[in-house]
Order: C-alpha cells, then structure tokens, then sequence
C-alpha cells in the first residue's frame, strides 16, 4: 500500500491531476521530518522544537451536501450526495484552501477520516472547483489532499474520526473504536493508512480515535483489561503501527470524552487524561507518544454538553472563572506536559477547540480569550476546529476558519472578534531550536498480560512460559518495582545489551545481602530490565548484559511497609496504592528479594540497587 505517492506523482507529472501555481507562498518547507518527542516536546528530525500550530480540515469523516449541511447517512434525501472529502473542494481550487492555512500561520493539519471512507469505492460528486479530483474514490481524494499539502510544507496527522461517515459526536455507533466494527478491523484499517502515506516523511502522526465516549449502556474505561479499555486498546495498536507499519510516526492518545449518564443523579464525567497520571502509555519506541485533548466552552468538567433531555446542571468550562478554569484545564490535561521527568510526561496536543464567529455570549468569547491565553502561556500545540467551512452573506456555520461562499468568496477569522486572540495564539513566543535528550521515564503494568515493550525481548522465545512478562523498552533498565500490584518503573537511556540472561533462583547471589529472605540476582555486568510474575508472585528476573563493566558497590532498599524512593518521586506515581522500592538515578537494579510469608506470597521486598 505504499503505492499512493508514487501513483499521484505519476497523475501529476501527467497532467490528469493538475493544480495551479500556489497564489501564497508556502510554509516553512525547512523542517525536516519525521518527528518525535523529548520530554513535553516535539522535535524534528534535527531535534529542533517543532510546535504543531495546526487546524481540523474535516469532511472526509462525515457527510454533506453542496450547501455544506451536515446530514446523517441514515436520513439522505432523495438527490443529497455524500461527499466524504475535506469540505471546501466543491467551492474552491485545492491550493486555494491551503494559500488560506499559510496566510493563518498554521504548519500542520489534522486530517479526520472515517473507516467507511477507507472502504468506500463509488466515486465523489461532481466537485467543479477542482475537476482532476472529481469521479475519484473518497480515498483518492485523501490521498491527493495528503500530497498536496505535505508537498506545500504542511506536517499531516492522519485522524479516525469516526467509523461510519456521519457527523460527530452522538450516541451514533461512532462512541468507541470498536463499537460498529470489530476492533481487530479498526486496527487492519489503521495499519492500510499508515502503509499507504509510509514514504512520506511529512505525514508524521496517528490520532488514533476521536472523543471516545459512552455508548447507550457502556462506558469506556482506562485500565481495566476488556474491550471498553481504551488505554489498552490504544497502547496495542500504536505498538502494532511502530512495530509492524512504520517507527516514524508520532502515536497520538486523545482521553476518554465523557463516561456515564449525562443527567443530575447518576455518576457522570469528562476524564479526558486525568487516568494517565496513574496509568500511561509505555509504547514499545519510546519518543513517539504525543497526548491530546478537546475542549470547548459549551462542555465542562462533568458536562457532555448535551442540551434538553440529559442536560446537566453541572458547570459548563465557560461558567468557571479564569483561575478556576485553569486550574480544572491542568488537572485534566496539561499536567502532562507541565510535569517534567515522569512516567507520563509527553508532549500535549489541543486537537480541538473553538467557537463561533457569529456568538454574543460574553461567557462563550471570555472563554475563547481565557483558553487561548493559557495556551499561549503554557506554549502548548493546538488544532483549531474548524480549518474550513461555508458562508452565505457572511453567515454559515459560523466555526471556521475560513468560509467560501458558492462563488468562492471568502471570509476568515480575521474578519471577526476572533481574530484578535487568533492572532496571539500563532505568533507567541515560545521554546524554538534545538532540545537536548534527557531522561526517560517508562511504567510497565502487567495487570492483565505481558507488556515487553523491548523490540530485542518481544523477538525471543518464550522466556518465562505461563507468567506474565515485563520488559523495558530498548535503551532502558528497570529502576523501581511495586510491593505488591505488578507494576514496575523504567528509565534510561543506555546502549542496547549485549544479551540476555534469565534467572529464577540463587544461583548467582553474591552475599546476603537480604538475609532470611529469598534472593533473585542478576550475574556481573548485568542489570534488569525485565521480570515475570505469576498472580501475585514474582517469578522470573531478565537481565540484560551491559556492553561496558558495571560497579559492584550496592545498598539494600526495602520497601514492604512504605515507599522506599528518591527525594522528589522521579518517574512518578508507577503504582497508585501500591508501596514502591526505587533505586537511585546513578543505579542499577542488580537484584529482587521476596518472602513466602503470609499474605505476600512473594511479592517483591527488596532490591539490591548497585552503582553504574
């Protein structure tokens, strides 16, 4: 499936898709991609800050007419078309539409499509602004769309909107990633869309599913193993994406939208990425996690934004006042990229937010000009939505960025009262050049299954059969494990081992150095970097061979009644509820001990924590 750049620079250079000179000169065509991260940041290939000041182009996830009504599929009247494709193209030329993305300042777009889109064969409508375009698959017009804005200097997250093409966001079959289709489907439709942009260094990130929410009787969760996890879920196929698709792309976890019952009485909320303080995301390449989340003023903390029948009197985010409202925005979403040097910590994204051209409530702008202030203060990337709608007599959705009319006439942001805060948001200042390496933090959680997130271990055999194994990803060690719970924490970086070695008994124990207790120890030079446990019980040590001497010099730390950790909690809360044994930054975990006693029927104690 790779074949899509190479087939439209064909139709290109033969003139079947043709497109006129840009009428704006492009965007800075100097970054150089793919990305990553480093700590809260975005880097490129050079490792220089790159800030996603980006926007939704929307249509190819949902259904329209020309006039630019949304419809649902299920109610087309007789002669409505469903377009699914990035709105505007009907009104005005391609290039048109991305001179207005330059002219906003933006340097990356967020593409949404649906898995209908994917599958999709019949041909788009007439689309008379940009006839090379039109008869083709919804999915050729993607593709052409990808291309020509990556060629323009645009970066391209490619975004799964929605599973049918509808719009967004109901009580529509749309609520979960596999709640009209089988999970496994979602995961082979993403691994189709990574392959098929995989050349192109600019298409640079995977928002894996948008607003996961509550279906009638079913609540998404954030842990518990099953098929409403989404952490587990998003954890596992951006894993299959880096692993068995392409290493390069960013791999974007929005949070969970809304869960419960939107009415007074019953439990209710927006968890958005409140869970991830506690449980994150350990992908099996570390550098490639960016988290997101939505916000808009019409929604609040515990509010879905419904209106009439489940309305909630819960506040809504316009409702709450500046300080209030920053402090909720925090707790939410931003701690995890304020808090740096935790197991979490990771760039965060603002994949939407927004409000209309056309309100008068004084609430909805001070909102609008509150978030966009602590955005420009926090120096967090965003995505507008919309980038792209339509107007009539300067009327329309009243959302957008920009807005065509019929005959292509145009009206944008800076037309309106958003224009202003807009203004502020792309030209703040803000952390540029080059952002050195730091330190990694990673958890593993074996609650449920294995977690190796070691390329190197995944590929041997099996070497602890019917425990449940964890590994470190490449580059890193293990620092700290959990009394009791599974959980384990990692950091780095180190060169990759030379080898591997598992140890299930005393055989290399060098001093009692946890006497009356059983003793796990890796040989000289090895350090761990993984461990298997069955049920409760620790049962297997992975050390990996260090490529250089390591020191022998050690201290015992134990952590069976309280937390035994570093000043200052590096890496973070691995294991809420749980007490804690962490070695120093300067250590390397060289050891397990456990007891047999009652009620921590090996469960680990103690570790022997060495010099490097």
């Amino acid at each position: 499936m790779r074949f899509a750049s190479a087939l439209l620079a064909v139709l290109l250079s033969s003139g079947v898709l043709a497109f006129p000179a840009p009428a704006v000169a492009d965007t800075d065509l100097t970054w150089v991609g793919p990305l990553s991260t480093r700590g809260r940041y975005v880097v490129d290939a050079n490792g220089d800050r790159f800030k996603l000041r980006s926007a939704n182009w929307h249509g190819a996830s949902g259904t329209w007419t020309g006039s630019g009504d949304v419809r649902d599929p299920a109610n087309h009247h007789a002669g409505e078309q469903a377009f699914q494709t990035p709105l505007g193209l009907d009104r005005v030329p391609l290039d048109t539409i991305i001179d207005g993305f330059v002219e906003l300042g933006l340097n990356s777009v967020r593409l949404p499509f649906s898995n209908e889109m994917i599958h999709d064969t019949g041909p788009v409508p007439d689309l008379p602004a940009n006839p090379a375009l039109s008869g083709l698959t919804p999915l050729r017009v993607y593709d052409a769309v990808v291309e020509r804005l990556t060629a323009r200097g645009f970066a391209v997250i490619l975004n799964n909107h929605t599973t049918t093409s509808r719009w967004c966001c109901g009580l529509d079959g749309n609520e979960r990633w596999n709640t009209s289709q089988s999970e496994r489907q979602w995961q082979e439709d993403w691994l189709f869309m990574v392959r098929r942009y995989a050349d192109n260094d600019r298409v640079v990130g995977a928002d894996l599913y948008n607003e996961v929410r509550r279906d009638i009787l079913d609540d998404p969760n954030w842990g518990w193993g099953n098929d409403k996890d989404w952490q587990r879920a998003s954890q596992q196929l951006g894993d299959r994406i880096l692993i068995e698709a392409n290493p390069d792309l960013l791999i974007i976890v929005e949070g969970i939208n809304w869960t419960g019952i939107p009415v007074d009485g019953f439990p209710h909320g927006r968890p958005t990425l409140e869970p991830a303080r506690t449980l994150s995301h350990t992908l099996v390449d570390s550098g490639k996690l960016v988290y997101s989340a939505h916000f808009y003023g019409y929604t609040g903390p515990n509010h879905s934004g419904a209106t009439g029948i489940g309305e909630t009197t819960d506040p809504r985010y316009r409702d709450l006042g500046p300080d209030e409202l920053r402090d909720v925005l925090y707790r939410q979403a931003f701690y995890v990229s304020a808090e740096t040097g935790e197991h979490f910590t990771a760039p965060l994204w603002i994949s939407e937010f927004g409000v209309g051209r056309n309100t008068t409530n004084a609430k909805d702008r001070a909102w609008f000009e509150t978030f966009v202030d602590y955005l420009v203060a926090t120096d967090t990337g965003f995505a507008y939505w919309p980038a792209v709608g339509f107007h009539t007599g300067g009327s329309g959705d009243g959302w957008s960025l920009l807005a065509w009319d019929t005959e292509g006439n145009r009206i944008d942001v800076y037309d309106d009262w958003r224009g202003d805060a807009w203004t502020r948001l792309v030209t703040a200042p803000g952390r540029t050049g080059p952002v050195p390496a730091g330190e990694n933090w990673s958890m593993l959680n074996l609650d449920h299954a294995d977690f190796q997130q070691s390329r190197a271990v995944r590929a041997m055999p099996d070497w602890d059969s019917g425990a449940r194994k964890g590994a470190c990803p490449d580059g890193q060690r293990l620092i700290g494990l959990a009394h009791t719970g599974n959980r384990g924490l990692c950091t780095g970086s180190w060169p990759a081992p030379t080898g591997y070695t598992v140890v299930r008994d005393q055989s290399h124990v060098d001093g009692d150095w946890a006497p009356g207790y059983t003793k796990v120890e890796c040989p000289a030079d090895h350090y761990l970097v993984g461990y298997g446990v069955r049920g409760a019980a620790f049962s297997s040590a992975l050390c990996g061979k260090s490529a250089t001497p390591l020191g022998r010099s050690g201290r015992t730390v134990w952590f069976d009644r309280g937390d035994n950790r570093p000043a200052g909690d590096p890496g973070g809360e691995f294991a809420s509820g749980h007490y804690k044994g962490q070695c120093a930054k300067d250590e390397y975990v060289a050891g397990v001990a456990y007891t047999g006693r009652i009620g921590s029927w090996k469960t680990p104690d103690a570790l022997l924590c060495r010099a490097v």
